[in-house]
C-alpha cells in the first residue's frame, strides 16, 4: 500500500495500516482511523478515546431506546457498560422531566443505533440494567381520565358536605 501519510492520510491506531483520506475505518481490523500526518504523538482527548472503543458493526440505523435509568448517574453507568462492549449510546431525559432545577434528577432514556439494539438489550439484561421493555418504577404522569374521575368525586363530596352543613344551619 502506498505511503499516504505525507498526503494527510489516515492511519489505523491498532495495526498501523495507512489509508487514504476518504476511508473512515481500517480495512484490516475495522478500527476508526486517525490522522497520520502528525509527527508527534499527543495524548488523545476523552472523545477520541471513546470513539476508538466503538465497534463499526454497531453504527448503523436510527437511534432507538434500548434502556432506561432512574437518574443521570445510573444513565452514565449504563453508557459506560455499553461502551466497554463497543456499543455507542446517547442518554436523553425522559419526557416530563426536563426541568432545569433538577438537572441530574429524573429518569433517562438510553438510545443506541438500530444495529446495536439487540446486543445492548442482551448485555443489559445479563447485567441487571433497566431494559426498555421493563416497566419504569414510577409513572411520569397520571392518565387524564383517572384524574378527571378523582376530581369529580372530590367535587361531589364537597358539594354534599356543603349541603349537609347548610341543612344543619337551618
Amino acid at each position: 500500500m502506498p505511503d499516504v501519510a505525507a498526503d494527510n492520510g489516515l492511519a489505523c491506531p491498532r495495526c498501523g495500516a495507512v489509508h487514504g483520506a476518504d476511508v473512515r475505518f481500517c480495512v484490516s481490523c475495522g478500527m476508526p482511523l486517525v490522522r497520520a500526518d502528525t509527527g508527534d504523538e499527543a495524548a488523545p482527548d476523552e472523545a477520541t478515546a471513546r470513539a476508538r472503543k466503538v465497534k463499526p458493526q454497531y453504527l448503523g440505523g436510527e437511534l432507538v431506546k434500548a434502556a432506561w435509568a432512574r437518574n443521570l448517574a445510573e444513565a452514565q453507568l449504563i453508557q459506560g457498560i455499553l461502551l466497554e462492549e463497543g456499543i455507542p449510546s446517547v442518554e436523553r431525559r425522559a419526557r416530563g422531566f426536563d426541568v432545569p432545577d433538577f438537572l441530574a434528577g429524573g429518569p433517562r432514556d438510553i438510545l443506541v443505533p438500530q444495529a446495536a439494539r439487540d446486543a445492548a438489550r442482551e448485555l443489559l439484561a445479563n447485567s441487571g440494567g433497566g431494559v426498555a421493555d421493563d416497566p419504569a418504577p414510577s409513572k411520569v404522569a397520571e392518565p387524564p381520565l383517572r384524574f378527571l374521575a378523582k376530581f369529580a368525586a372530590v367535587m361531589v363530596g364537597a358539594a354534599a358536605l356543603v349541603w349537609v352543613l347548610y341543612q344543619l344551619a337551618n
